[in-house]
């Protein structure tokens, strides 16, 4: 498998590329890394099944030449202010002939976070809750396989600890660590079938409270 991670220095891409390369299941996946400067990655080029490509998500032409051979996308950039990325990603997709992509975005999308604490977050974030929707949309409407990752506020706790709420469904807990975000990608890498055509949101367990449970 050929896999494709914009954003390609994140926090989260760094964690999925690493796990994907440790681990004797994915021991075939390549990755490819896309992000603005490639020196930023040079620690894990040193890797035998990684590389990296200088690009602009704000770039068609630069998007649409990396999916060359590509199996699956993961946008790992998040909501932005704009949906042109989001559009963009979706027509290089198309034009490529790849079908599978994992985006990250925003809790709080759907308006399904309850309580004080959909308050505070949809305060906090403002309109990126608009723009959020507004791509995950895109990506919903589209003729890929789509899984949009809505995320808890994040930690870098040294744990995999989560659970998984679906569209429809109340969002649970408040925070959720950076890892167990990874972990829940690098099983779409070893199945890509899983969690196909869903929207799900990511939390740790017992973090429930009107404010971010660190």
């Amino acid at each position: 498998m050929n896999m494709l991670i914009l954003g390609g220095n994140g926090a989260i891409a760094r964690l999925v590329s690493e796990q994907v390369t440790n681990n004797e299941d994915t021991k075939d996946v390549n990755i490819k890394l896309f992000l603005r400067d490639t020196k930023r990655v040079d620690d894990l080029t040193k890797l035998s099944n990684i590389e990296s490509i200088e690009g602009d998500l704000d770039n068609y032409d630069s998007i649409v030449s990396a999916m060359d051979g590509q199996d699956l996308i993961f946008d790992a950039t998040g909501a932005a202010a704009t949906t042109e990325r989001t559009k963009n990603i979706i027509k290089a997709m198309q034009t490529k002939g790849v079908k599978r992509i994992v985006s990250i975005n925003d809790l709080g999308i759907y308006g399904e976070v309850p309580g004080e604490f959909g308050r505070w977050n949809a305060e906090m974030l403002g309109v990126h809750v608009q723009y959020g929707r507004d791509s995950a949309n895109l990506l919903k409407k589209s003729d890929l396989d789509e899984t949009t990752l809505r995320l808890s506020w994040l930690t870098n706790n040294d744990e995999t600890d989560y659970e998984l709420t679906k569209k429809g469904e109340d969002f649970k807990g408040t925070t959720v660590s950076r890892k167990s975000v990874a972990d829940v990608i690098f099983k779409i890498v070893k199945n890509p079938s899983f969690l196909i055509n869903e929207s799900v949101g990511i939390n740790r367990p017992g973090t429930d409270g009107d404010r971010p449970q660190y």
